[in-house]
């Protein structure tokens, strides 16, 4: 059966209007977003844009983060929705990258001012798209339990351009915690599921595994350079990433799988820290490919370390 959009803008105010709901939070962050593009826009237009403005700016990143981590694949992998997928997730990371560029420029020339300003207007278009586009088609797809879900993965987020999310009673007291017990018996010895999990959470590194068959199967817990909805667990893992990314990632997989290599390093800087991002090829003792595991590292105790040694 087709869902109805006929009243798709009623069915998003409806539950945009309960306290503490996802698509409430993400509402007042669009539209605090919106109120912010317009100021900024008129400082440009006026005079000088102010280091206050440009700072609050930043925090897309974290608006758009959600969008790109619990709605659009959600959409995709879920409903077969790809349009917002494809499309607009694309355009908010070229919106978050141009602004990422500009903030750092020391010129802040005639130039400069155009160029930002061009940016702001995208922005301000996809503020649009969002209340009119994409907060609708996730209202009238979504269940309820899976925007539970996405209010749970939420929490891992800051909070953006003054927003403060407020409690979904509802969701709260559906989250029961989950219990799990036995024994895991391997070559090496023998664990309990309880100290297991504790020994993944205790390494320092973000531990990712995705099977043989592409699914995204574990994750460790705790604070996460890039984020791990577990809304995402046992979703193929193409969706989870945007659209210039996927064709890296599915190359990545394709040589793991065929035996053209077996670990990857890549080097970047994330917020000011310099991470070590390494991807693995799992085998069995036979050399068949049982999955990708990556490997989250932020290295600046090494960078410390050898710079207090030179």
């Amino acid at each position: 059966m087709q869902p109805d959009y006929s009243n798709k803008l009623e069915k998003a105010a409806a539950l945009a209007a309960i306290s503490g709901h996802p698509l409430q939070t993400m509402t007042k962050e669009n539209e605090a977003l919106s109120n912010l593009i317009k100021a900024a826009k008129k400082e440009l237009t006026e005079s000088e844009i102010t280091e206050d403005i440009l700072l609050q700016l930043r925090d897309i990143s974290v608006y758009y983060g959600k969008k790109g981590d619990l709605l659009y694949p959600h959409l995709k992998a879920k409903y077969e929705i790809a349009g917002p997928s494809d499309l607009m997730w694309t355009d908010d990371d070229e919106i978050r990258a141009g602004l990422s560029a500009l903030t750092k420029e020391t010129v802040r020339d005639d130039l400069w001012k155009e160029h930002l300003l061009t940016v702001l207007t995208k922005a301000e278009q996809m503020t649009f798209k969002d209340q009119k586009v994409l907060f609708p088609i996730c209202a009238v797809n979504f269940t309820e339990d899976e925007w539970k879900g996405i209010y749970r993965d939420s929490k891992a987020y800051g909070s953006c351009f003054g927003v403060k999310a407020e409690i979904w009673t509802e969701a709260e007291n559906a989250d029961e915690p989950e219990t799990y017990s036995g024994e895991i018996n391997m070559p090496g010895g023998h664990l309990t599921v309880e100290q297991a999990a504790a020994l993944f959470n205790t390494i320092p590194m973000e531990i990712t595994f995705i099977d043989a068959d592409n699914i995204s199967r574990f994750f460790n817990e705790g604070e996460k350079v890039f984020k791990r909805p577990k809304m995402a667990l046992d979703r193929e893992v193409f969706y989870c990433h945007p659209p210039k990314i996927e064709p890296m990632v599915r190359s990545i997989i394709n040589d793991f799988r065929s035996g053209k290599r077996d670990r990857i390093p890549i080097w970047q800087e994330k917020n000011g820290r310099t991470i070590l991002v390494t991807y693995i090829a799992v085998r069995d003792a036979d050399k068949n490919y049982l999955g990708t595991v990556e490997l989250v590292q932020d290295m600046e105790f090494a960078k410390e370390y050898f710079t207090k040694k030179g």
